[in-house]
């Protein structure tokens, strides 16, 4: 399989409070062979508050990093749902209004036409690099572990914006986990809100809103829960009332599957707060 090269766009979340899903993303892309180019002087792209405080503002700061990207000859892969949004919402918004574009430009001191397409890092692996390519790559098959795909609003709404995939019935991570030996359960809660960035002001919900898809996921059979957002796991995993479920990146089992080594895993599964430990030493994983 040729290599695959994107500009990536880690956000401020990976950079941070989500290191092990920028390390772990990168491991996993290389074990897929595909090239992952930070671009050069990125910005925060105004997730989760800059789009409402001002609407032109909420454009511009996609818009240079999409900018940039377009200058280097790149399409942007990024692993956060929330910067996936306002990606999409960005291209969708300056493809369709000229005149919006050309204030967008003036603002950012850039040029841009348009012409970058965005992709989440679950798109790259499960549909670009594809699951039977990933499938035949597996050296530790994650057999027996049950697991609750979470897909949360930002990836499959709206739909008409991202594009991504069945906005009630999302099923591209439950495909990746199949194709990486792991079980996928059905479950009611998927695309349920997690709460977002109310987990600053209104922990009250959140903790409502997070005791409800860990039940749900619970109460499916499944022992983890899997996100593609860093803004959902620290919700998830910092914020179950009740239960103490397990909450791992799809790029950390992706990567164990692929054979990453115990020096770059254990580094991952050692930052969460309800450790996934325990369950993949049970399975002989770890």
């Amino acid at each position: 399989m040729a290599k695959i090269k994107y500009g990536y766009y880690p956000g401020c979340s990976l950079e941070s409070t989500a290191k092990e899903y920028d390390l772990s993303m990168h491991v996993t892309a290389k074990l897929l062979d595909v090239d992952l180019a930070e671009l050069h002087d990125w910005n925060c792209c105004g997730a989760s508050s800059g789009h409402c405080t001002n609407y032109e503002l909420s454009l511009a700061l996609p818009a240079r990093n999409l900018a940039i990207a377009e200058k280097a000859g790149l399409n942007v892969a990024v692993a956060c749902a929330a910067c996936y949004l306002r990606f999409k919402q960005t291209n969708h918004d300056l493809k369709k209004n000229e005149a919006l574009r050309k204030k967008v430009e003036e603002l950012i001191e850039m040029p841009y036409k348009g012409n970058v397409e965005v992709k989440h890092l679950l798109e790259v692996f499960a549909r670009e690099v594809g699951l039977d390519e990933v499938k035949k790559r597996v050296k530790k098959p994650l057999k027996g572990l049950k697991l609750a795909a979470y897909y949360g609003c930002y990836l499959v709404r709206p739909p008409d914006i991202t594009q991504f995939d069945n906005p009630e019935q999302p099923m591209l991570m439950d495909n990746l986990l199949a194709a990486i030996g792991a079980d996928p359960v059905d479950y009611t809660h998927k695309v349920e809100c997690c709460g977002g960035s109310l987990l600053l002001g209104r922990i009250d919900i959140v903790q409502k809103l997070v005791n409800d898809i860990c039940e749900a996921a619970l109460d499916a059979g499944a022992q983890a829960i899997v996100t593609a957002c860093p803004l959902c796991m620290a919700n998830l995993d910092t914020r179950q009332p009740k239960t103490k479920v397990p909450i791992i990146h799809f790029s950390e089992l992706t990567g164990l599957a692929l054979g990453a080594e115990p020096k770059q895993y254990n580094i991952w599964l050692k930052k969460h707060i309800n450790s996934p430990i325990p369950i993949l030493k049970s399975k002989g994983l770890i």
